[in-house]
């Protein structure tokens, strides 16, 4: 039996009536999670499922269904709702699934029609209200060979339109869960309100097992009550109404929603008087955004990780905080660092990639950093974003970055500046921000930078980057390649014209 199941298993026996997970609507204590989650074991067995997928928005059915694969020792298979068809494809085809779950039968039937996967049976699932169970075959694909011991894969699009399957095993996912609930001293009066996809490690390991390990409950609100569409559409009202609505004292945001937080909270709406702990992660979030939630009393903390470590590396925790780091790496992960500063993760080890060998360790995560004299960690940018000017000098954008994002007149950056004598940014300006005022912000950034970082010159996005445009990763990261190649002649236009000037 799973660890998860063996400690629900004790809630349930303690305190059958407490609420371990709600969206909104429907409700289930402790002792009924753990009734559906063994009756949905039992169907996915008696279907013969092995490598199970789910497609469909958060709910109870979507955390029912992650303990039951557990449960009934299969692989879970989480797919992210804003994948284009392509990528859904390539992640069903290659990672193996044998039956999908989802909420919205009729556009996976209709994405597979074409397909080497063919649906051979569709049926319902007792306590699964609204969900299909797909049962699949494959035609003429061979799916690729997923090492031993995995239970999840969990799909990543980096910076590349193609997802990679992070293949996870439990003894990996249960050390972080473990050491979060450790951290974060979750206790059974918590109340954790999921506000990112379900499909999202962070938030499955974080916002789901962690709190019903502590006995405490989690809401898993639909997305859209959230204030949530897609990957990067945000209603920042919606959402501060919903973290008050549900008395959530805990949640997870990228720094885009704790940007909108602090926006709401700036025009005047209170702060929800419950929470007590929002982890901020997946992209940089500034320094002044940290300052400003300080200022507000709300308290926010940074942390760092990524899917090949199940999710988080290093977190900054009450009475443990350094603003400006990530926090101190969590007990089970020890860190080493390359001669160029490349984080190097051990004690976390995935199980590799789908269809590749075991990974290298300790793990070589791409991002530049260093631990401080008291052990925290600081991060200096992606070691493959890092570019050089023509005066010799390496610049991490993502530095730039977070200093520019920090002023609310630029929602969005990226800072090029590869073997040439200045840096240039292209800005996501905010509604009604004037020119002046986002040149006002970049005036500030400035000031806190060496002058080989500087921006000298900034032009306005066309669009907001975003994973339509394909200028975004799911995780909020810029696609540096995609944004150049958009702005090219803009830019190449500039450095024209300050040539002729210096000529």
């Amino acid at each position: 039996m799973s660890s998860w199941m063996t400690t629900l298993r004790v809630h349930a026996a303690c305190s059958p009536e407490r609420l371990a997970v709600s969206d909104g609507v429907r409700a289930l204590s402790f002792a009924e999670l753990v009734a559906t989650t063994d009756l949905l074991a039992d169907q996915f067995s008696a279907h013969g499922v092995r490598v199970l997928g789910i497609l469909a928005d958060n709910g109870i059915p979507w955390v029912c269904s992650d303990l039951a694969a557990d449960a009934a020792d299969l692989v879970l298979v989480p797919l992210p709702l804003f994948f284009s068809p392509s990528q859904l494809r390539h992640a069903i085809a290659t990672s193996g699934i044998d039956a999908l779950l989802t909420d919205r039968p009729e556009q996976l039937l209709a994405l597979l029609a074409d397909g080497d996967m063919k649906v051979t049976q569709q049926s319902q699932l007792p306590g699964l209200a609204n969900m299909s169970l797909l049962q699949l075959v494959s035609v003429d694909r061979v799916p690729g060979v997923l090492p031993p011991e995995t239970a999840k894969v969990t799909f990543t699009s980096g910076t590349t339109g193609t997802p990679k399957g992070v293949c996870l095993g439990r003894r990996q996912m249960r050390a972080v869960a473990q050491a979060l609930l450790d951290a974060t001293q979750a206790t059974s009066i918590d109340r954790h309100l999921c506000l990112t996809p379900l499909s999202t490690l962070l938030e499955n390991i974080g916002g789901v097992l962690v709190p019903l390990l502590a006995g405490a409950s989690t809401h898993v609100w639909p997305l859209a009550r959230v204030g949530l569409t897609g990957a990067s559409g945000l209603d920042a009202v919606l959402m501060v109404q919903a973290l008050q609505q549900a008395q959530a004292s805990s949640a997870i945001m990228v720094p885009q929603m704790l940007q909108g937080l602090l926006h709401v909270v700036g025009r005047g709406t209170p702060v929800p008087e419950a929470l007590s702990f929002i982890a901020v992660g997946g992209a940089p979030v500034a320094t002044r955004l940290l300052h400003q939630a300080a200022l507000h009393g709300i308290p926010v903390f940074e942390g760092y990780g990524l899917s090949e470590c199940a999710s988080v590396v290093a977190l900054n925790t009450p009475g443990q905080t350094r603003p400006g780091s990530v926090g101190r790496p969590l007990p089970h992960v020890q860190l080493q660092f390359g001669a160029d500063q490349e984080i190097l993760v051990s004690g976390s080890e995935f199980l590799g990639y789908l269809g590749e060998k075991r990974p290298q360790q300790p793990w070589p995560t791409g991002d530049l950093g260093y631990l401080d004299a008291d052990g925290y960690l600081h991060l200096l940018g992606r070691k493959k974003s890092v570019f050089i000017t023509s005066f010799g000098r390496n610049v991490a954008p993502e530095w730039v970055e977070r200093e520019l994002t920090a002023h609310p007149a630029i929602l969005q950056a990226a800072v090029f500046g590869e073997s040439q004598p200045f840096n240039t940014a292209v800005i996501t300006v905010a509604p009604h921000a004037s020119h002046a005022a986002v040149q006002h912000a970049v005036d500030a950034a400035n000031q806190l930078l060496p002058d080989y970082a500087r921006i000298r010159h900034w032009l306005p996005a066309s669009v907001p980057f975003s994973l339509r445009n394909e200028q975004l990763t799911s995780n909020g990261r810029p696609r540096r390649a995609a944004i150049l190649a958009a702005y090219a002649p803009q830019i190449q236009s500039i450095h024209e014209e300050e040539a002729d000037v210096v000529l």
